[in-house]
């Protein structure tokens, strides 16, 4: 009997016509952060409901979203498709889900790594992987695990451009600047809606400083990249990001309250940018209003503290910037959990998640001293906890701050310095050392 295959080879066991068309048109949503995968997937298992790879993508698009409430579904899924039988291509998949609704995300990794060696044109277990290493801060594997199938790929198959994004922003996070802003680049020409390249060539001009290209770049056909994504509010907030480096806060306030959503959306995601923003902001001092409190009644509903470390950082910093002491200490006590748990998480939280929410919260009562104490150690490690380097220079921001507010001439002097070596042109950077150089001629 002859087994069922996508276009470009890979196993469909279980699946008729219909449901590999579903299937496909729901793995290039996923591609492109656009429309509903979900939705998709679910019609393709409406009418092949021994689908193992349909139940596979509902089990993936459930859980790389960090969303509490999305392991439940993921694991129905994958228990599902344990029924089934199956290719050893297709229970890759299943194990290295089975790894992650139990928190492994580096053992999830390591088989997706395997799957893709075997099946280099697998779109959905590059991406899932490629995935999983931003969450987990592996920037080589971001790149590397792309770069090794990019051989069995060619201009003109169905979801190249997604492999070309994807390495893309591997290539921006190993600081192969020049490299990745031509593979994103190519990527937009050949997928306009494709939000994972217009995300890695932004990526690629915020670490470069080159703010008015890179508003350019956002501005260009935002209708393309953000028409009915998932990822829209993310790529606004980079376009956000560029305005605030130019001090155009009025700019920066439209867009939070506007495509942003700030305070509006209960999407875990969408609720680290909101937080990131608002917490950049008043560390330049900006009067944010009663928006903090908007969004930690977001994070308050959202609940799964202790299940992912960066979410609960950035939770922290909206429960202390709106007072919300009871909500800081279940927090708390969830993340102290978590770092004696099972998986993964344990070491995310333990090593990096509790010293930077403690020092968050040290920030936010005045005790920069503490603050410092607490972030400054873990700044070289963060990357172990997730996330990209432009959303982790918030440590590096708030470390800058805390020395400046809390009196450290020398420390200030330094970690200015330091940041003015990288981004020269930076009306922020420049500030910061305008600052520092000031408290040491009052110290001298």
């Amino acid at each position: 009997m002859t087994m069922a295959q996508d276009g470009l080879g890979n196993a469909m066991s279980g699946s008729s016509p219909a449901a590999r068309e579903a299937y496909a048109q729901a793995v290039h949503e996923f591609q492109i952060y656009a429309g509903d995968p979900v939705a998709t997937v679910d019609r393709a298992l409406a009418d092949s409901p021994d689908f193992v790879m349909g139940h596979a993508l509902r089990a993936w698009l459930h859980l790389l979203g960090t969303e509490p409430s999305g392991t439940p579904v993921a694991r129905e899924a994958l228990a599902a498709a344990r029924a089934l039988p199956a290719t050893s291509q297709e229970r890759g998949h299943l194990a290295a889900i089975g790894h992650l609704v139990e928190g492994d995300w580096w053992a999830a990794s390591r088989v997706l790594e395997d799957v893709a060696i075997d099946h280099p044109r697998d779109a959905l277990a590059v991406q899932a992987g490629h995935v999983i290493d931003f969450f987990t801060g592996n920037a080589r594997m971001l790149r590397d695990r792309v770069a090794r199938v990019l051989p069995a790929w060619s201009e003109g198959m169905p979801g190249y451009h997604a492999v070309l994004s994807m390495h893309a922003f591997g290539l921006e996070e190993t600081g192969l600047y020049a490299q990745a802003e031509a593979a994103g680049r190519k990527a937009v020409e050949l997928e306009p809606r494709d939000g994972w390249g217009q995300h890695a060539v932004a990526h690629v001009l915020e670490m470069q400083n080159r703010t008015e290209e890179g508003i350019a770049w956002m501005r260009a056909n935002p209708e393309a990249w953000s028409r009915e994504s998932f990822f829209a509010v993310h790529n606004w907030w980079h376009l956000a990001l560029y305005h605030l480096d130019r001090g155009e806060i009025a700019e920066v306030l439209a867009l939070y309250d506007g495509p942003v959503k700030g305070g509006q959306s209960g999407i875990v995601l969408e609720l680290i940018d909101a937080t990131a923003m608002l917490w950049r902001l008043s560390l330049r001092g900006v009067d944010v209003g009663d928006r903090w409190q908007a969004v930690a009644d977001r994070w308050s509903a959202v609940g799964g503290a202790g299940t992912y470390a960066f979410n609960d950082w950035h939770a922290a910093m909206a429960f202390v910037s709106a007072g919300r002491e009871d909500a800081m200490e279940r927090l708390l006590a969830a993340a102290a959990w978590a770092s004696g748990g099972a998986g993964d998480n344990a070491m995310f939280t333990r090593d990096v998640g509790v010293p930077l929410i403690r020092g968050v919260q040290a920030f936010a009562n005045g005790d920069y001293a503490k603050a410092i104490a607490r972030i400054r150690p873990v700044r070289e490690i963060a990357h172990r906890f997730g996330g990209s380097h432009a959303q982790r220079d918030l440590i590096d921001l708030t470390l800058i701050e805390a020395a400046i507010r809390g009196g450290e001439a020398a420390l200030a002097v330094a970690l200015a310095a330091e940041r003015a070596a990288i981004r020269p042109h930076s009306p922020v950077a420049l500030n910061f050392v305008r600052k520092a150089q000031a408290m040491r001629r009052l110290a001298a």
